[in-house]
């Protein structure tokens, strides 16, 4: 069964989210834990939750089709001292509303290094994430590949096996595989030769057990131009006939995927129509 999605508002409450979800035309969803673009986050309080949960299980959601993604101020990769540790705190808040809802997988990206050295900024990823398994149990973060913008970690997979050769709970992260960073980075996965070379270089670095959701976004950008601006399907650069490719593969089928392009719950549901059109699926 192909599992997609979108990421969703939480405006009218996370509750809702399943319902909406369903309207759309998915059976998958990933949503923010808090507003991404402050400090502030807190545990929902226990009706929400318990709503939340209600409307999974009415909805019929596998727990594997169910993602959070991380606030945009945190940096694990910071050499600054209180920027590191503040996106600490946050990310073991984050795992804590993860927990929770039941919500078993957030993502985040690696963070950047602020040009203190590659190897540096690894080894701080590589401790904060420590920290916060150590308090929180059971939640799994995915490691989202990046633009190769500015001093960011994680544009290529060698970065991110570095971080998992370093953490203490391997066992613990996975990988987010995002199709507009990867663009960015030179992935062409608009031929069969292009996709099985992405393949093989995620099993040759972290496993591909360890993929766990593919954010499914279009590129306003060419290939290896690192301006990490999404597009809806089939209107950027990878368009219909590299999406087709790149849906084409089982090890791709196996995977939830979620949309992050542009516009509303309608844009996103057309887009899902316009994927489930590629795979012949309408």
């Amino acid at each position: 069964m192909i599992l997609i999605g979108a990421h969703m508002p939480t405006t009218n409450g996370i509750d809702k989210v399943p319902q909406e979800t369903v309207r759309i035309g998915g059976n998958a969803f990933q949503v923010f834990g808090h507003n991404p673009r402050t400090w502030r986050a807190q545990i929902p309080s226990q009706s929400k939750v318990k709503s939340f949960k209600e409307q999974m299980v009415k909805h019929k959601f596998l727990s594997s089709s169910a993602f959070c993604h991380s606030g945009y101020l945190m940096n694990l990769a910071s050499p600054k001292d209180d920027m590191w540790e503040k996106s600490i705190q946050l990310l073991i808040t984050e795992m804590k509303i993860c927990l929770s809802l039941g919500i078993k997988f957030l993502n985040i990206h690696p963070g950047s290094h602020l040009n203190s050295g590659e190897t540096q900024g690894i080894s701080r990823i590589a401790k904060a994430i420590d920290l916060a398994l150590e308090k929180v149990s059971e939640v799994i973060l995915l490691l989202e590949n990046v633009s190769p913008k500015g001093a960011n970690i994680g544009y290529k997979f060698s970065q991110i096996k570095d971080i998992l050769d370093n953490v203490s709970e391997p066992r613990r992260i996975g990988i987010t595989y995002d199709t507009c960073h990867g663009f960015d980075a030179g992935y062409d996965i608009t031929s069969m030769e292009g996709v099985r070379k992405l393949l093989d270089e995620i099993e040759n670095n972290v496993g591909l057990e360890k993929l766990k959701m593919i954010h499914l976004n279009d590129s306003k950008a060419p290939l290896g131009k690192a301006l990490d601006r999404h597009e809806n399907i089939g209107r950027g650069f990878i368009g219909d006939k590299g999406f087709s490719v790149f849906l084409s593969f089982e090890e791709i089928q196996k995977i939830p995927w979620i949309l992050e392009t542009p516009g509303s719950n309608e844009e996103h549901a057309q887009d899902i129509r316009h994927v489930k059109e590629i795979l012949g699926m309408m």
